[in-house]
């Protein structure tokens, strides 16, 4: 465990250079980083397209609704994500003038109106075009630390990778394993393990 979350417990939001805390442009970056994740494409893309979205000024609803739909498509495409990028464009459109309709633009309100309840929270995200099952895991998996009532969150994917390291399958036991590693980087690490066999390799080989 301490190799894993030494060498790979970066979480995805970091990896994107989204300085995560409640306030309102990280948590939408993050929201929009999930949705890019969720489809089937390199996290390594996805990454790369976050970064490419705030270099374009897209950084949060207001922004990302002002644009033009091909302002959109080009951002999209200089970080990589060009096989989804027309349907993305259209979908991150029309999701950011839903957050700024029902909450405001802000996902702090959101949190608030599922109080607590998970099950109301991922709701309310599917809400959102493009925001699926796999799509709210990812955002949950990144927020946990900030929101902790939704925590600790290690998704069936996270599970995957412990399963691969030969690790405990129940949440509470990884968390207590990790010790006072935030859960948002043990999730990460052990979903990088899923993602990457090198991942496991690596890891493997340190501890044989």
């Amino acid at each position: 465990m301490g190799e894993l979350l030494h060498r790979h417990g970066q979480t995805y939001a970091a990896e994107a250079h989204i300085r995560l805390k409640d306030t309102p442009q990280p948590l939408y970056r993050t929201l929009v980083l999930a949705h890019l994740l969720s489809a089937r494409i390199r996290a390594s893309v996805a990454v790369s397209t976050s970064r490419a979205l705030n270099d374009a000024g897209l950084r949060n609803p207001r922004r990302m609704t002002a644009a033009t739909w091909q302002q959109r498509v080009d951002a999209l495409g200089r970080g990589g994500y060009r096989r989804y990028d027309e349907r993305t464009a259209t979908q991150l459109g029309e999701g950011g003038q839903i957050l700024i309709d029902h909450w405001g633009g802000d996902l702090r309100r959101m949190r608030q109106q599922a109080d607590g309840d998970a099950d109301e929270l991922r709701r309310l995200l599917r809400e959102l075009p493009g925001i699926g099952p796999l799509g709210t895991d990812i955002f949950l998996r990144e927020v946990q630390d900030l929101w902790p009532e939704f925590g600790p969150f290690i998704d069936s994917k996270a599970l995957q990778g412990a399963e691969r390291l030969g690790l405990p399958q129940r949440p509470s036991e990884l968390v207590r394993l990790a010790g006072e590693t935030p859960n948002a980087e043990l999730a990460s690490a052990l979903v990088r393990a899923a993602l990457d066999k090198e991942v496991v390799t690596d890891c493997l080989s340190r501890v044989a």
